[in-house]
């Protein structure tokens, strides 16, 4: 007996900390690709919040509302029932029990995700849903999007704020989207910054206390790696 308490005393000494890692900036930045990657390393579990807010706005369109009409989206808000698997080799997400990864990422949810995610009532359903998540992730997690360090997880253990230039961040995001122009893909970046960083309810904003990582530069295993040492370090003074 007291040699499997003894065991288990170790073992509890050795394994690292859990820690919630919050990672904020806007699009193009190399957020997500971090993040999914961050989290493997670690044994972490991860989560795409941008993903959540796409996943509302497909349900959205599709269910005929008016995503120009504030009013109209907060009296649906609450009715699709959004589900995020939090593995960061294959995350997954769900509205209604339907595989929603593939369509939430076409170019009609792109241009209105931001009018749908302003509107403060899908913020407080989703912001708790992102909430539950993170308190349910047993040995930590990876928490991605634009407002993770100041509104979701003001108590997160580390927030990281990745940002880049526009010119380079439209150049990653052209080379996902094949065949987009780029100058147009800059304009869209700008735009939606303006529209995140504006909106009065959680805006994008950089956490007082957040590291910030300019991945201009950097190549993203460089910012992985830079991030991995960050948490590291971090649960290692836990």
């Amino acid at each position: 007996m007291s040699t499997t308490v003894e065991t288990a005393s170790a073992a509890a000494r050795t394994a690292p900390a859990a820690v919630i890692v919050a990672i904020d900036g806007p699009s193009g930045t190399g957020k997500s690709s971090t993040s999914k990657a961050v989290a493997a390393q670690l044994g972490l579990s991860y989560l795409d919040t941008g993903a959540q807010y796409r996943a509302i706005t497909w349900w959205m369109l599709n269910n005929g509302i008016d995503v120009q009409n504030p009013a109209e989206i907060a009296t649906a808000a609450g009715k699709p029932v959004i589900v995020s698997g939090t593995d960061p080799s294959a995350p997954t997400i769900t509205v209604d029990g339907e595989d929603a990864s593939g369509p939430i990422r076409s170019q009609e949810v792109t241009s209105k995700v931001s009018a749908v995610s302003a509107v403060p009532e899908v913020r407080a359903l989703i912001t708790e849903l992102q909430r539950s998540i993170a308190r349910e992730a047993e040995r930590g997690i990876v928490v991605e999007g634009r407002d993770i360090g100041t509104t979701v997880l003001p108590d997160a253990d580390i927030k990281i704020f990745l940002t880049a230039s526009p010119e380079a961040r439209a150049a990653r995001r052209s080379g996902e989207l094949k065949g987009s122009d780029l100058a147009a893909t800059r304009e869209a970046l700008v735009k939606r910054d303006a529209a995140d960083s504006g909106r009065k309810t959680s805006p994008l904003a950089k956490a007082a206390d957040a590291v910030e990582v300019d991945t201009t530069e950097l190549t993203l295993a460089q910012v992985i790696e830079c991030v991995v040492t960050l948490v590291g370090e971090k649960q290692a003074a836990k």
